[in-house]
This record gives structure tokens, sequence and C-alpha cells, in this order.
């Protein structure tokens, strides 16, 4: 593929940059990114990962837009009340970088179109607020042995981590199943600073780049913890668990499955 001289010039600054130039910007252009939840995480890493020029960015969401949700998800705006949030978002990212092709799932995430979806993109990012769905999109992306990009925030804290399956720790090396109903507050019971939703995303988008170019240091077997009333990071060291039922050496986790016994789908919703 050959750029026009305006799409030069909207990159030129990842051009002039030796680990990306236009070889890398190209194939940033050809990249597929799924992003699950167009909420809080899922706002500024599409938009980021749009500005930058990623040729497919799909987003699924079965949500619609809140009055609640706009104190941090930037990638809505107030007249989007009572819209779905992936044409909201869809919008926004076209308006930004009409290159894009968005392809939009009004839809619930379940066992049923989470491997087909996830097999259609290279690389996914995990912006979702509850744990039966962080569990399966990382299930789905092991499956599918594609990379995924997990972040998570509450009150003041967030986390980010890259899986790459067959290579690092994934989120049941680390995590083996989710927590009781109950046991963690989500972000509506408990709250969350608006712009930690960006500092997170951010970060996302960043690894996601990163794993298209193939250049740096990936989050793999790191999660990267962050305190927003300190502003400090902490790392914590992760690896892969032998003994993981999903990737380890003997897995008894053979096929994708819904965790909430009451709806047997996980809705994929975006209140981070």
């Amino acid at each position: 593929m050959e750029f026009t001289e305006d799409q030069i010039t909207r990159y030129s600054r990842h051009i002039l940059l030796p680990e990306v130039g236009g070889k890398g910007q190209k194939k940033i252009a050809k990249a597929r990114i799924l992003i699950v939840g167009a909420g809080g995480l899922g706002s500024p890493a599409a938009l980021y990962l749009a500005a930058a020029g990623v040729g497919t960015i799909g987003l699924i969401d079965s949500d619609v837009v809140d009055l609640s949700n706009l104190q941090r998800q930037v990638i809505h705006q107030t007249p989007d009340l009572g819209r779905p949030k992936v044409i909201s978002a869809k919008e926004k990212i076209q308006a930004l970088n009409p290159d894009v092709t968005v392809l939009t799932y009004q839809d619930r995430f379940t066992s049923k179109n989470a491997l087909e979806l996830v097999k259609a993109y290279d690389i996914v990012i995990d912006g979702v607020d509850n744990f039966p769905a962080k569990f399966l999109i990382n299930d789905a992306c092991v499956f599918a042995d594609k990379p995924l990009v997990h972040g998570g925030i509450l009150r003041f804290e967030g986390r980010v981590t890259t899986i790459v399956p067959r290579k690092s720790a994934c989120y049941r090396c680390i995590f083996k199943h989710p927590p009781p109903p109950g046991l963690i507050a989500s972000c509506q019971e408990a709250g969350v600073i608006g712009v930690l939703a960006g500092i997170i995303g951010t970060i996302q988008a960043t690894e996601a780049l990163k794993l298209i170019l193939g250049i740096g240091r990936p989050l793999t077997d790191r999660l990267l913890d962050f305190d927003g009333r300190r502003t400090a990071f902490r790392e914590i060291k992760t690896r892969r668990n032998p003994h993981c039922p999903l990737c380890g050496d003997r897995p008894t986790i053979t096929e994708l499955f819904d965790h909430d016994p009451e709806t047997c789908a996980v809705k994929v919703t975006s209140n981070a």
C-alpha cells in the first residue's frame, strides 16, 4: 500500500520515529484491533488507536450511553445519551480519522460469539468492568492464540498487563477464577476517578501499538499497577503457571463457557 500526501502529513510524527517509519506505519494501517467495551477504557484506547491510523477497529458493547458515563467515557458526548455506545463511538472515530474502518457489534460478548470475533482480529483490548467478561475474553484469546491487553480500574487505582498466549502468563495464571459475586465492588458501586480511565486506556493503546510494531518491551509477565492518589506505578512480576487450568501443562478448561449461571451470557458493560 502507498500513502497519499495527506496521510503522510497526518502520520508524519510517526514516520519520523526510527522505530516506526513508513514500514511501521503500514503495519499499523493493516492491523485489526478488537476493543471489548466502548466505555471508560475503550474510549481513550479507541481514539488514540484511530489517531495512530489502525486500519480496522472492532467495537463490541451492548449498552447505550448514560449520563453517568460522561464523567470518564470521553468518546461519548451529551447529545449521545440513549444511543448505542458502539454507534456513538464509531462516529467519533471516523470524524477523527476517516482512514479507519470501524466494525460494530451491538451485542453481548458470549461463549457463543467470542471465539469467532476474536479470531477476526490481530489484538484484543479488554475494556470491560466485570470479572466474568474479563475471564471470557482471556479464555477466547488463549484459544484463538491472539494477544490481549488487559486493563482494569476502580476508585483511584488501575492496572494493565499484556498477555501473549503460549509465551506469557494468562489472566487465569494470575487470577484462577472470578471472585464470588459481591466480594469486590464495581465502579458503579465504589466509584472511580474519571481521569484514571484515560491513563489506563492510553497505556493499553500503547501496548497494542508496540505489539503491532514489534518494538520495545511489552507488559508480558508484568502487572503494572497505578495509584492515582500517590501518582505512583508499581510493577508486579507474574509468570505462566504450569498448573493453570487454561494454558497449563494439563489444561482442564478445553472450551469456552459463561461464568454467569443466571443469564448464561456475559454482558459486555463498559461502566469502567
